[in-house]
């Protein structure tokens, strides 16, 4: 049975490190503890002078190799940030979302997706000037279980290894959101360590590792955005046991992120910007075998897969009988498609997430979640203005399967396991 939330109105490749000699399990401890400042004054100065994105107008991404990029990548490939005007360097691959994050606040990027939860994190326990300028897509995740599992239901997950991308990550709040509604108790313990047959062990694995452990054993479960599902299914011997979009309705996963500064002291730059990552949203939502191909490895190579294995992640849904055969999907009638291509970002869906992670373990302090008003922040952390102009001047947005052409800036959360 679904749980309607109602609101007011009602989700092998190149690796670049900003923080070389901080270790990842530091860098991840001063990050969980709140000391984003302290970290960046730790190897900021370093940073040489032309890696400041902000002291010229060309467009500098940086993106994990997830198809949640595609509208950055694909307005760089299609040219549409030429298209209005706009240098932009080729976008640059990171492998995990610590560095990425690192970079994005040494300003070595000014256009970056991020997993929702993590300006929320940025802006509010670590006090960072981030603004969430729209969603990158909608759905685009699943959790995938290893073939040696027999896990066929998320009841069968406890006394299970289970690996997701970050701590503050949609795949996280829903993984979690699907085990205490199965029963099972989510836990964060050395992978050595006992468990009881009802807790679930959950552990940080950059997505591009997430495959490779999952074939070797190493993990039983992982919950990611594609292609590595679909990587998982094709190259790991992984079944799709749920996809995340068929548990919570049309979700966010990752979202467009700014420095607020930017948006503030360059409107028109910014404009330019949201207009061609709409209009690149609306080419892949109409054109997703095309698109897989030009983010391959045989098109223009901003992701390291083959096309096949990216454009099965990107059409491989409802049509196929095995996902309804083995309840992947229980709510074809949704009408989603695997990945969508969409950019408003939905207050009800900010609200739904800053009570979520109330919910969520995360390793860490999550002090700054306690009063932390859903409204205030659906408010605060998001910029409506300058992804509703574009928006309004793209109104082909309003085809994707993941948007009411009727009530197309309003919507009413709902989750069903």
């Amino acid at each position: 049975m679904a749980d309607h939330v109602h609101h007011h109105a009602l989700c092998g490749c190149e690796h670049t490190d900003a923080t070389e000699g901080v270790t990842r399990r530091q860098t991840l401890d001063m990050l969980a503890a709140g000391g984003l400042a302290s970290l960046m004054g730790s190897f900021a100065a370093g940073l040489p002078r032309p890696a400041y994105a902000q002291d010229d107008d060309v467009v500098r991404i940086g993106y994990l190799p997830i198809t949640d990029a595609t509208a950055l990548l694909v307005a760089h490939g299609k040219g549409f940030f030429e298209d209005e005007g706009l240098e932009a360097e080729r976008p640059t691959l990171i492998r995990g979302w610590s560095p990425l994050v690192e970079s994005f606040a040494a300003n070595k990027f000014n256009l970056v997706h991020l997993l929702k939860p993590i300006p929320v994190w940025m802006r509010y326990n670590n006090n960072f000037p981030v603004k969430l300028m729209a969603w990158a897509h909608t759905n685009g995740s699943a959790l995938v279980v290893g073939g040696h599992t027999g896990i066929e239901d998320f009841s069968q997950l406890g006394g299970k290894q289970v690996a997701v991308p970050f701590w503050y990550s949609m795949h996280n709040i829903v993984l979690q959101y699907a085990l205490r509604k199965s029963g099972v108790t989510p836990v964060i313990k050395s992978q050595g360590e006992p468990l009881a047959d009802n807790e679930c062990n959950l552990q940080i694995l950059a997505p591009p590792e997430m495959p490779a452990a999952l074939a070797s054993r190493k993990i039983d479960a992982y919950i990611v955005a594609e292609p590595f599902n679909a990587m998982g299914e094709m190259k790991a011997g992984g079944r799709v046991l749920r996809f995340t979009g068929d548990i919570w309705k049309n979700h966010p996963c990752c979202v467009i992120c700014m420095h607020e500064q930017t948006t503030t002291h360059k409107p028109e730059w910014t404009q330019k910007v949201m207009n061609a990552l709409v209009r690149a949203q609306i080419y892949a939502s109409e054109n997703p075998t095309d698109t897989a191909m030009l983010l391959s490895r045989d098109g223009q190579g901003y992701l390291p897969m083959p096309a096949s294995v990216i454009e099965r992640a990107m059409t491989d849904y409802a049509q196929d009988e095995t996902y309804l055969a083995d309840g992947a999907i229980k709510h074809p009638d949704w009408g989603n498609h695997r990945i969508d291509f969409q950019g408003w970002p939905y207050p009800t869906a900010t609200k739904l997430i800053v009570e979520e992670m109330n919910k969520t373990l995360v390793a860490g302090d999550t002090t700054f979640l306690q009063g932390l008003d859903p409204e205030f922040v659906a408010d605060d952390l998001v910029n409506y203005d300058f992804v509703k102009a574009a928006l309004q001047k793209y109104p082909d947005w309003q085809n994707d399967p993941s948007v009411n052409p009727d009530d197309p800036f309003n919507r009413e959360e709902v989750l069903a396991l």
